[in-house]
């Protein structure tokens, strides 16, 4: 299978599922953004993950590729291929969809619990997650409002939208179940002004200090990833 993956910033990387990939075999490939590197055509991948990012999805004139990753974000759904995004990816194809991206009432950054919708979720993707469960945030933007036929999948205490589906094939996650220690210390040095006093907001020393909660993320981001792979190889 071949992932291709959509970089904004030098110290916000795929992370955990390089690994994944390359343990199941898969070809990943991507484009950084911040190069003004070129986006692939839908035929060149069979799943498209967007990730995060300390911009907004409507600064176009100071980050001028946002445009043309949305034309690709936007050919890739209409192409039928897997698209996953998360945290900013999530919102820029809650906007390609149709839905609003807002800031949101308060920021999250953090271990914080999310909570799933387990009537709107089909089990092919999340049968057996607990209804609850901690995650790392790092978000002051949101998609606070979503297109026709996107479902809301996950809410949390402050943050009423934190995941959705569109038509079994696309995903947006805001917050992250791909993180690495190694990416949150990258995080933690590069947005430390954003580390302001809040009620969803922890200080670097909490976060560090559970760095084991990685253990269950990555363990969901792994069963979603293994689950989704095995949905779409089958329709092949």
């Amino acid at each position: 299978m071949r992932i291709h993956y959509l970089q904004h910033v030098p110290f916000e990387n795929p992370a955990m599922l390089v690994t994944w990939a390359h343990e199941r075999g898969h070809r990943l490939t991507g484009t950084h953004l911040y190069n003004f590197e070129a986006v692939p055509e839908p035929d060149q991948f069979d799943w498209l993950v967007i990730m995060g990012g300390p911009m907004n999805i409507y600064e176009e004139e100071q980050y001028p590729w946002l445009g043309y990753e949305k034309d690709c974000i936007r050919k890739a759904i209409e192409q039928d291929k897997v698209v996953l995004g998360i945290c900013l990816g999530a919102q820029l194809i809650a906007d390609v969809l149709g839905g609003k991206v807002t800031k949101n009432p308060v920021a999250e950054i953090g271990w914080l619990p999310v909570t799933l919708y387990k009537e709107k979720i089909q089990g092919k993707f999340f049968d057996g997650f607990p209804e609850s469960f901690p995650v790392f945030q790092w978000h002051n933007d949101t998609f606070s409002m979503l297109g026709e036929e996107s479902v809301c999948i996950a809410s949390s205490e402050g943050c009423p939208h934190q995941a959705f589906m569109y038509r079994d094939r696309v995903f947006g996650f805001q917050f992250h179940l791909e993180s690495t220690a190694a990416s949150i210390n990258s995080l933690l040095y590069h947005c430390a002004d954003e580390l302001r006093p809040g009620p969803y907001v922890q200080t670097a020393q909490a976060i560090r200090e559970n760095m084991g909660i990685l253990a269950v993320v990555n363990s969901l981001m792994t069963e979603f990833l293994d689950r989704l792979a095995a949905y779409t190889a089958n329709e092949r």
